[in-house]
């Protein structure tokens, strides 16, 4: 068999673009699951999809309690209604995200998590004004940086059951703030600035 130079040349180049196509597509898929990617019947399901449903269970875990004291604790009627706000809406969430992780087969934790403990720890402390001041500055701060996780995972999950479950939390989760805010007790000043 006999190839003239050119010929050859186009055939190297085949067999080059060939290689690298195996190279390219291969290593790609491996590393999708070596990130801890899975298929679902709802679609791929990513590590930031996981994560937004453990820290959802993870608010609930202690925005229900801290809803609860709010009643018990506080001398302010504001404060004594965003508690019962919390703890309807996080017990529904609740229910919702161990149903949603359950079908997609992500583990949850069982308690909160150091912060979200030693938060507790505060609030279980304190009464009256005390009280309030802090249910109110802990519970924005921690709301605020839950509602960016979901809005990033919202904007750009693959996964049609994450998409959708994060939609819900992200409207409790704006929800609380807007109570929370109502309140008149929230320290902007403490809050992380926005990034431009």
């Amino acid at each position: 068999m006999r190839f003239r130079f050119g010929e050859l040349v186009v055939f190297g180049v085949f067999l080059f673009a060939a290689a690298v196509a195996v190279i390219v597509v291969v290593p790609q898929s491996q590393a999708a699951q070596q990130e801890g990617w899975t298929q679902t019947r709802w679609g791929p399901l990513g590590p930031a999809d996981r994560d937004l449903l453990i820290k959802v269970r993870w608010a609930g875990l202690w925005e229900i309690p801290a809803g609860r004291w709010a009643q018990e604790r506080s001398t302010n009627a504001k404060v004594k209604e965003t508690g019962v706000h919390l703890m309807n809406d996080h017990a529904q969430l609740d229910e919702d995200v161990r149903a949603e992780a359950a079908q997609l087969g992500v583990q949850l934790p069982d308690e909160p998590n150091a912060d979200q403990q030693r938060w507790l720890g505060e609030l279980s402390s304190r009464t009256g004004a005390e009280f309030d001041q802090t249910f109110a500055d802990r519970l924005r701060a921690a709301h605020g940086k839950v509602f960016a996780t979901i809005a990033a995972v919202r904007a750009g999950t693959r996964n049609d059951k994450i998409r959708e479950f994060a939609s819900k939390a992200n409207a409790v989760v704006l929800k609380h703030m807007t109570l929370l805010e109502e309140t008149g007790l929230v320290d902007y000043s403490q809050l992380p600035t926005p990034q431009s």
